[in-house]
């Protein structure tokens, strides 16, 4: 890679054979053999079944890499009444997305509760669009052979990255069907971890729409063969941490450090395998809502509090101090709460990202001619992804997660149900005289198609405990004959079953 040239002179470049190195392997520096060891999830003991382990609420095993020691706890009963607010958003999507963007906003900054979270990523990437405009595709992209190049490349990472887990045969389909729906892309080892945190919450064909919503949406260029995305996201990150932190800017100026040697794997893993698990759950809550700022703010927040003090920065003497500090960052700055808070209230704004988009493009061009690889625009999370869809586009199809049976009827929800006795006396004190009575409207939980056939059970209207005001009637659909979902939480298919 060509030297980058900034107010303080030329920085260091990446290592010879490191853009390309990581295509295929993201590991770099003379330890990548060891990194490559360390990353295994199992020994030989494992293999056989010897080891005895404990494991964490993620599933990962206490003691290795994105095991949780503390973990907080979010309190049932808030947990409920979240997931409640969810499933009133979720089955109301378009509505919410027109008009309450803001509150959807603040509850992924809060966190989507976890048996909701694969659903609502679907919703917020505009996977599900995807999906829903075609059908059978990955269907289609599953049962072709593949490019045997890139089939053995995907083999090769799979067994070094994932050599135990199940999700691996998943994840050899999802980066097969990427490289051939793809093909002038091809595959990039740091889609594996990307999809691999998909499949952990939703079935291969979601995941794959979503693979292909983040490559193409959120980072658009970041896995093209000359990585110029990358290294133009690492000049603004550089330039934005001027802002935030000018001690830690100073810095690396002066040691003269490329940004791609710290940036490379966070940024294109969504720092998948950087943060524990429970932050990389929290920050791609908030990174499917608001998009690539998000991923710098994390970013910024990391370099600041590794090297934005003279305390910090007694032990990074040279350049390989201060990668080394980058590398090995204190739990602390990774924790959960801690770094939760930090981003959100870092004032780092899409409009600033663009901004420093043009000055560094226009460099690009001056120094290094035009790009390689023309991508398509970067969107700037669910808002803009949903409103750069095509008009018209067919409403997404409500899935209900609460379901009655026809034969009980629906208590008001504000007022008590009275006796039978008294109820009566008021019908007839109410009623003229002489009024005929009309027929009875159908329970909303029932509905007669025109063969007298009765319906599949509808949504339960559920109530937003914050504004403790009912979802409107008219947010139901006005067929509810067409009302059938495929993903109710009672099916074995539904994404849902996915925590």
């Amino acid at each position: 890679m060509a030297k980058s040239s900034g107010e303080n002179g030329p920085r260091a470049p990446a290592a010879a054979g490191s853009l390309s190195g990581t295509r295929e392997n993201l590991a770099q520096g003379p330890d990548a053999a060891a990194a490559d060891e360390l990353s295994s999830l199992g020994s030989d003991s494992e293999a056989n079944g010897f080891a005895e382990h404990r494991i964490d609420k993620f599933g990962f095993i206490v003691g290795s890499q994105g095991a949780e020691d503390a973990l907080e706890e979010v309190p049932l009963e808030v947990l409920r009444q979240r997931e409640s607010k969810w499933l009133d958003m979720l089955n109301n999507w378009d509505k919410w997305m027109a008009k309450k963007h803001k509150k959807i906003r603040l509850r992924c900054q809060k966190g989507i509760p976890p048996s909701l979270r694969g659903r609502a990523w679907q919703y917020l990437s505009g996977g599900k669009v995807k999906l829903q405009q075609n059908p059978g595709k990955f269907d289609e992209l599953d049962m072709s052979p593949g490019d045997p190049k890139w089939l053995d490349v995907i083999e090769r990472d799979l067994h070094r990255q994932f050599p135990f887990h199940e999700i691996q045969q998943d994840l050899f389909r999802v980066l097969k069907a990427y490289t051939l729906y793809r093909p002038e892309e091809g595959y990039c080892q740091a889609q594996a971890p990307i999809a691999a945190v998909l499949l952990m919450h939703m079935p291969a064909e979601q995941a794959f729409w979503c693979l292909v919503q983040i490559c193409e949406k959120y980072l658009p260029g970041y896995y093209s063969e000359k990585l110029e995305a990358i290294q133009l996201d690492g000049e603004i990150l550089f330039s934005l941490l001027q802002k935030v932190s000018p001690v830690a800017h100073k810095h690396l100026s002066r040691q003269k450090i490329d940004p791609l040697l710290y940036m490379t794997e966070w940024f294109m893993c969504a720092f998948a395998r950087t943060l524990p698990w429970s932050s990389v759950l929290r920050v791609w809550d908030m990174f499917f809502c608001e998009g690539v700022k998000i991923i710098f703010r994390v970013g910024l927040v990391l370099l600041k509090h590794a090297l934005g003090s003279p305390e910090k920065l007694k032990a990074c003497q040279g350049q390989y101090e201060t990668i080394e500090q980058l590398r090995s960052l204190s739990p602390k700055i990774m924790q959960e709460a801690f770094l939760v808070q930090e981003v959100v209230e870092l004032p780092i704004t899409e409009r600033q990202i663009e901004r420093e988009h043009l000055i560094q493009l226009r460099r690009w061009q001056e120094t290094r001619g035009e790009l390689q690889c023309r991508s398509p625009p970067r969107l700037h999370g669910a808002k803009a992804i949903l409103d750069a869809e095509p008009t018209p586009r067919g409403a997404l199809q409500p899935s209900p997660s609460i379901r009655l049976p026809p034969d009980i009827p629906l208590p008001s929800p504000k007022a008590k149900p009275k006796p039978p006795k008294q109820a009566q006396k008021e019908q007839k004190r109410t009623k003229p005289s002489g009024h005929l009575d009309k027929p009875p409207i159908p329970n909303q939980t029932t509905a007669m198609t025109a063969g007298g056939d009765a319906c599949a059970p509808q949504d339960v209207t559920l109530k937003d405990p914050a504004s403790q005001d009912l979802v409107p009637q008219d947010s139901a659909p006005q067929d509810l004959t067409l009302h059938h979902s495929q993903e109710s939480l009672t099916s074995q298919e539904s994404e849902d079953t996915y925590l």
